[in-house]
């Protein structure tokens, strides 16, 4: 699951060139070799890593409609005369004289250039049509190391402009959040069958399966079928542990990630985990009519996903 977009679709499709087939990127053989200056190599250290989402700094945002400049986690990694993005799906190396790395798709290409300059990274995705070689968009990027983390600024050219800026941190630069005081058996009205739908008709189905509290624990799982069709699994966990709780999921049956529960009553829980990339916030609810609710999100700003259950019959 992961939190609700708010750019125009346009926008969208722009962005969408960062998850392109990067395993087939390519230099472009006539740029001029050369090496970074040393300097520039210095300045660019604090670059390397991996970055974390926190907070969207794009003046005039809507608390609702904030969300990341560019990735909930952006990795990088510094070379001597290369910025290279690294992704799940390849990675993009930006040499520091300039020259184009070309990223082929379907029917167009994208251009990646990019320098450091000023205390800062930047580079362009310049999106080109094969057939005759048209430029059908852009996107400027600086990224710009400083006391707070990294400052992501992302501008998207017509046809959709848009600019946005975030805050990003290296997970052991996050805080983490003051866990709260609590027993396994206070979130026994969790325990039960859950089942909800979504979509036009009801077409997807989403269902919570919560044991009651016992050992010192709650199990659970989550499946999700639409048209028929099994598309996506996870299993979950509420553990004591100490005087807290914490919440385990595990997407796809991937490995755990854990989210300190850092609010309770006697209907409301809610669990965090600001170091990681999303969903940073999960929270459960239980209406007065006695429907559940889990929705997730960011810890700061955005429209979290919100999913409603019914408890199953019988």
């Amino acid at each position: 699951m992961s939190p609700l977009r708010t750019l125009p679709a346009a926008a969208l499709a722009l962005l969408a060139t960062f998850g392109a087939t990067l395993a087939a990127a390519q230099t472009d053989p006539a740029a001029p070799a050369a090496s970074a200056p040393a300097t520039q190599v210095d300045g660019m250290a604090a670059l390397d890593g991996e970055w974390i989402f926190v907070e969207d700094r794009t003046e005039g945002r809507p608390v609702e409609q904030q969300q990341p400049s560019m990735s909930t986690k952006v990795t990088l990694r510094v070379e001597q005369d290369a910025l290279v993005l690294l992704r799940s799906d390849g990675e993009v190396r930006m040499a520091l004289d300039g020259s184009a790395t070309d990223i082929p798709r379907e029917g167009r290409v994208s251009r990646y250039r990019g320098a450091w300059k000023d205390g800062a990274f930047e580079y362009e995705i310049e999106m080109v049509r094969l057939s005759d070689n048209t430029r059908t968009g852009r996107i400027w990027t600086e990224l710009r190391p400083t006391a707070e983390g990294l400052l992501a600024r992302v501008v998207v050219d017509p046809p959709t402009p848009m600019e946005s800026v975030a805050l990003c941190r290296q997970a052991q630069d996050i805080a983490l959040p003051a866990p709260a005081t609590a027993s396994i058996d206070d979130l026994a009205w969790i325990a039960g069958a859950w089942v909800g739908t979504r979509g036009t008709g009801g077409a997807t189905s989403i269902e919570e399966r919560w044991s009651p509290p016992l050992g010192g624990a709650m199990l659970g799982v989550s499946r999700t079928v639409s048209r028929g069709a099994l598309r996506a699994f996870e299993f979950l966990r509420i553990v004591q542990r100490g005087d807290g709780l914490v919440y385990v999921a595990q997407p796809g049956g991937r490995e755990p990630t854990e989210f300190v529960l850092t609010e309770l009553s006697a209907t409301r829980a809610v669990f965090e985990n600001p170091r990681h990339d999303s969903p940073q916030r999960i929270t459960y609810e239980l209406s007065a009519e006695g429907a559940l609710s889990a929705s997730i999100g960011f810890i700061s700003g955005g429209r979290p996903q919100r999913f409603d259950f019914a408890r199953e019959d019988g």
